[in-house]
């Protein structure tokens, strides 16, 4: 009782609130600026055949997803250049009931076609969609790679989700478009992959798929690319800071074809401090090396403002934090070109479930590869005390 009263007296109430206030500071801003995944695990996969028809058109191409958790279903677009249909995307219901994802568990249910702000789809070569983003319940993001061969430009446009009509699009600077002389600008086809939006809906993160041309060499056997991580504010319309992401330098056992090609085929925000997840695919000639990345630009340098890399030396610029999640050749699976991915539902046992896509080029020799995986996520009181906590697995 007398130690009840000596903490309840005036000095007593005093520390004990500033031990309360100490300690939710050091939560704050460690919660603020975490987001550990821990356990990551494949729960199955399901195919659609390259020749799947649905609604009139042929579903494939599948090159982002994104996820409604208010109506649980997942629009994914296709990267058809309106060239076999109409640029669209479809929606999709992917049944996670069970804890893992079976082969009959992924039904499309409607397709939209994509709008200009004429009310027209748009003209085969127009477009070349390869990114999608849901803002809100109404609207979405998607991005267009353009074509630089053909100076078309590449474009990030917002659209109504059920309409699928055109509402704005955002400005690009001109560093990043196509020019006759392909002297500066994007390279052909390895663009804007990529579209995310933070959890709090005040950003919205793209990233090229290599390095721009005045950035450096694209990605080659052994050669990384330096791509640049762009950032949206939703508020504004405008584009507020750039990272440089450079990809990994990938060793090809054997590249007999020499149709080499690899980058950042998306992007996924985490949280709202700049924590993501990505992935990059190469294609190796002979099957795909994909893995997934943990990627933080909270210590990265801001390049908005500079235009070249080669012109200013990049090793000056500090580049987003990546740490390997997991390398995907690791499964007992064949893959194919994943390009997608997005957070789904919890599942049954309270994890998180993560979606992967493949766009499958519309050739006959691929599929449409839906991939699930689940994982932990510490509480914050948990990811606080694991500092302290020694790792047994080391």
């Amino acid at each position: 009782m007398i130690i009840i009263r000596k903490f309840l007296s005036l000095p007593g109430l005093i520390f004990i609130f500033i031990s309360i206030l100490i300690i939710s500071l050091l939560l704050n801003n460690f919660v603020n600026h975490t987001f550990e995944i821990r356990d990551l695990k494949f729960i199955g996969q399901a195919i659609l055949p390259t020749d799947y028809s649905f609604q009139n058109t042929q579903l494939g191409g599948l090159s982002g997803i994104t996820y409604d958790d208010k109506n649980r279903l997942y629009y994914s677009i296709s990267d058809d250049r309106s060239q076999k249909s109409p640029a669209r995307f479809y929606t999709l219901k992917i049944d996670l009931s069970k804890g893992r994802l079976e082969s009959n568990d992924v039904e499309p249910v409607a397709v939209t076609t994509l709008l200009d702000k004429n009310g027209k789809s748009f003209a085969p070569g127009s477009i070349d969609p390869e990114a999608i983003a849901l803002a809100n319940e109404n609207t979405l993001f998607i991005s267009s790679e353009g074509n630089a061969k053909k100076i078309i430009n590449p474009f990030i446009k917002k659209f109504y989700l059920n309409s699928g009509k055109e509402i704005n699009q955002l400005s690009i600077p001109d560093k990043f478009l196509p020019t006759q002389k392909s002297q500066t600008g994007i390279r052909n086809n390895l663009a804007f992959e990529s579209l995310t939006i933070t959890p709090d809906r005040k950003y919205l993160f793209t990233a090229t798929e290599n390095a721009l041309i005045q950035d450096g060499s694209e990605a080659k056997p052994k050669v990384g690319s330096l791509c640049r991580i762009l950032r949206y504010s939703l508020s504004t319309q405008e584009l507020e800071k750039e990272f440089i992401y450079p990809t990994e330098a990938v060793n090809p056992l054997f590249n007999i074809s020499n149709r080499y090609a690899s980058g950042l085929t998306d992007l996924l925000a985490l949280d709202n401090k700049g924590k993501f997840l990505s992935i990059e695919r190469t294609f190796t000639g002979l099957g795909f090396y994909i893995a997934l990345f943990e990627v933080s630009t909270e210590s990265a340098d801001d390049i908005h403002g500079v235009d070249s890399l080669l012109n200013n030396n990049h090793q000056n610029f500090k580049p987003v934090r990546k740490k390997m999640l997991f390398d995907l050749r690791k499964l007992d699976v064949t893959l194919d070109n994943i390009e997608g991915l997005t957070l789904g539902p919890k599942l049954p046992d309270g994890q998180q479930s993560l979606i992967l896509v493949s766009d499958n080029n519309f050739n006959s020799l691929q599929r449409t590869q839906v991939l699930a995986f689940k994982f932990k996520v510490d509480s914050p009181l948990m990811q606080f005390l694991r500092r302290f906590i020694p790792d047994s697995s080391r």
